[in-house]
């Protein structure tokens, strides 16, 4: 089978272009602040940024980013980059998905509220040419759109047929994975479609974005061999299905260092590429620009043997000791501020604890031999739990970020490592260890009331699930009170298949609708 492939042709141009447009020609776009998801309107003459934590964000300091515009001159450099308003931006990551080909659309990574307030829905808007401004953004709806990251990265092509993500939701695998949806001939958006482990890891894959055609997916990752704590990575669709992908690829040099590079996209049209790392920049990230020296058409591309590529994973040389530098932060989800928290890396062998600070975040080294249990504690938030499985991979830095939700009411945590025997009420040896959490969450906190509910999906006869998800319930409230939790701090409902948060027209989706919960009810 012969595989079409884009970016080594990319790399031949590198060295006649880049004199047209260089890293020097964004001198005034990057600054002691962390520059983000570069994105050129079509005609290339602007290019709007967002930039976190910068001052004169909507949220000020604590935001976690907002649209800036830089114009580019005649002398090739981009202009010092001006705030894009209230109107596109409030309190939350704001960020630009992409733009129609025409250039009068523009799509943003965000839902809005009323008068430039945060809106307490999810997903993408749309903005319309008004002028030399923008109209204020229309949220668009997408089917059981959930994402409990801080932020939403992704691309919009121009055709407005796909919208390709990254977000925590129903089935990562991980932490945030790759999703697509697809825009039908109604207009309305499909249900967001996991794009498969070919593609996702149990770490972070994050930055999605594709070539014109569609075909090529660009993302960045920490869950493989790369080199730095995130790479970029190139993979080709092999069908319409958007689960079958051929082998990622690290783009190595001179796209991926030692760093952390994220947010590369291409910008066909007039002949170059766009992306952020932290290489050779103040700690925080910078735009960084690859040139060709024609824009790209699909028409020229030829076929070639994967075996030549000239873009290859440098083979990373193993540590004497094989151990890895795991670093990140904790963030509160509902503010994504740092925090404060305890990070305990649990091994069958030995335990590696590691504090948490606001402003430095952790970092520790352990073993690249084992298999982890994360727990994550803070107070005031409740506790949660990660796995962690290195010992396949080959690689010295990982960075991993966690995320804790604050202890109030109203609350809902969703017990994912609490499963039971298909059809029963049999716990499977692997729910221990989050239920074990639970009871040390309630005894670190002895004001603290839940309810648990028990979900089915919508299959067999509704009063049965009921009984069954009725059934469930009553058997985590025994565990935790045999675990020395107080009755009476325990309430508990089933609710059968009533209450989905994923469609059940598949099983892929239908087991995220099997569930455990928790609802904190009191403090």
């Amino acid at each position: 089978m012969r595989i079409t492939f884009i970016i080594p042709l990319l790399l031949f141009y590198h060295s006649i272009s880049a004199q047209r447009l260089n890293n020097n020609s964004f001198t005034k776009v990057n600054s002691s602040y962390d520059e983000l998801n570069p994105v050129v309107s079509p005609d290339g003459k602007q290019l709007y940024i967002t930039i976190a934590n910068h001052p004169s964000n909507v949220g000020g300091k604590k935001d976690q980013g907002d649209v800036w515009i830089s114009m580019l001159g005649s002398d090739n450099q981009w202009s010092a980059p001006v705030h894009a308003g209230n109107s596109i931006n409030n309190g939350s990551f704001n960020g630009v998905a992409g733009f129609s080909t025409d250039g009068n659309e523009m799509y943003l990574l965000n839902h809005y509220g009323d008068a430039g307030t945060q809106s307490r829905t999810q997903g993408i808007a749309v903005s319309r040419r008004e002028g030399n401004g923008w109209s204020k953004p229309q949220n668009i709806p997408i089917p059981y759109f959930q994402n409990k990251s801080n932020a939403l990265t992704g691309h919009v092509l121009g055709d407005q047929s796909v919208f390709v993500f990254s977000a925590e939701t129903y089935g990562s695998r991980g932490v945030e994975d790759i999703y697509a949806t697809l825009k039908g001939a109604d207009g309305k958006w499909t249900e967001p479609k996991n794009l498969g482990s070919i593609i996702n890891t149990q770490f972070q894959e994050l930055s999605p974005s594709l070539s014109a055609d569609g075909k090529t997916l660009y993302f960045s990752s920490n869950g493989r061999k790369g080199s730095g704590s995130f790479d970029i990575y190139s993979s080709t669709r092999l069908d319409d299905t958007w689960i079958n992908w051929s082998t990622p690829v690290n783009m190595g040099s001179p796209f991926n260092s030692e760093g952390r590079e994220l947010n590369y996209r291409t910008f066909e049209q007039i002949g170059y590429a766009l992306y952020s790392s932290t290489k050779n920049s103040d700690g925080y990230g910078d735009i960084k620009v690859f040139a060709f020296d024609e824009p790209f058409r699909q028409d020229t591309v030829k076929e070639v043997s994967p075996t030549p590529v000239a873009i290859i994973e440098t083979p990373r040389e193993e540590t004497k000791d094989k151990q890895v530098t795991i670093h990140g932060k904790v963030n509160n989800t509902k503010t994504g501020e740092s925090i404060d928290a305890k990070v305990y890396f649990n091994a069958p062998d030995n335990n590696y604890p590691v504090n948490a600070t606001t402003a430095n975040g952790y970092s520790v080294k352990i073993p690249s031999t084992s298999d982890y249990v994360v727990r994550i504690e803070a107070s005031g938030y409740v506790s949660t739990m990660e796995k962690l499985d290195i010992h396949t991979y080959e690689m010295s830095e990982l960075e991993m970020n966690f995320k804790l939700q604050p202890v109030e009411v109203g609350t809902t945590v969703n017990l994912k490592d609490v499963l039971f025997e298909q059809g029963k009420t049999n716990l499977l040896a692997q729910s221990y260890p989050e239920l074990d959490l639970v009871v040390s969450f309630l005894k670190a906190n002895p004001t603290v009331k839940i309810e648990l509910t028990g979900h089915t999906d919508n299959r067999g006869i509704p009063g049965q699930n009921v009984k069954l998800s009725q059934a469930r319930v009553d058997k985590v409230k025994s565990y935790l009170v045999a675990k020395g939790i107080q009755s009476k701090r325990i309430s508990g409902k089933g609710y059968g298949g009533s209450k989905p948060i994923a469609s059940n027209d598949s099983e892929e989706t239908r087991l995220f609708n099997r569930r455990v919960e928790f609802v904190i009810k009191k403090m």
